[in-house]
């Protein structure tokens, strides 16, 4: 059954499997589903090539590749090569971690929104499985959602800004059931921090091991493509 699209939504999209599975929970909800991907000069670009491929796949409305070097100041071993990308578990926040990226990207999606007279955002954070990041938690998106409501036109003149993070309390176990029960096509993504150029993960980093660890307490079978079968067992 098509679900009839009302409103418009922007959608941040990585091309990895969390955020491929918000534009499709955006698309049950019946949002015309705007996606906003950012070219940052990370580490690879095949997540970007992945949210092309994810954003057709899932039928949005459009997408949009934003530009803008963070390599420039550095600081994460996703935007400096000569920092290693930690292949063990780590203690603290990890050193993948890019100051500012959620602020910088949700930035973005407001000011898009505001042009397509858009009053939902998604974005696909996740405060249980993942690697610590401080712009990954609610009470992140409860104060960006405030703050948007006290900077735009539109929440001024009454029509207010919801940033929606349906992943926000889920297991990676359960966004995967959930995405799978959407139809999303996880062989599509690309969720690893040091994929090569074909999209093949590198299955130590711990992006790969979260969602390794999520195929397999979903039982549900990996599609993911990785360099190689040692990297794999």
């Amino acid at each position: 059954m098509t679900v009839q699209q009302t409103r418009n939504a922007v959608v941040l999209l990585s091309g990895g499997l969390d955020s491929s599975t918000v534009l499709a929970i955006a698309n049950a909800q019946g949002f015309a589903c705007y996606c906003l991907s950012l070219d940052y000069h990370q580490r690879h670009g095949a997540e970007l090539v992945a949210a092309d491929r994810i954003a057709k796949a899932l039928g949005a409305k459009d997408h949009k590749t934003v530009q803008l070097d963070l390599s420039i100041f550095g600081g994460s071993a996703l935007t400096d090569t000569q920092i290693a990308v930690p292949e063990h578990e780590t203690i603290g926040i990890p050193v993948t971690y890019v100051p500012a990226r959620n602020t910088i990207m949700l930035s973005l999606a407001l000011a898009w929104a505001e042009v397509l007279e858009a009053h939902d955002i998604f974005i696909g954070v996740n405060a249980l499985d993942y690697s610590g990041y401080p712009d990954c938690r609610g009470e992140y998106v409860k104060a960006f959602q405030q703050m948007a409501n006290l900077a735009t036109k539109a929440a001024v003149e009454g029509q207010p800004i919801v940033v929606h993070a349906p992943l926000i309390d889920m297991t990676k176990a359960q966004i995967i059931q959930q995405g799978q029960a959407l139809g999303v096509d996880y062989s599509l993504t690309v969720s690893c921090y040091q994929a090569d150029q074909t999209g093949a993960a590198c299955g130590m980093c711990d992006s790969c091991r979260f969602r390794k660890a999520g195929f397999a307490q979903a039982q549900l079978p990996d599609p993911t493509c990785y360099q190689t079968a040692l990297r794999q067992s």
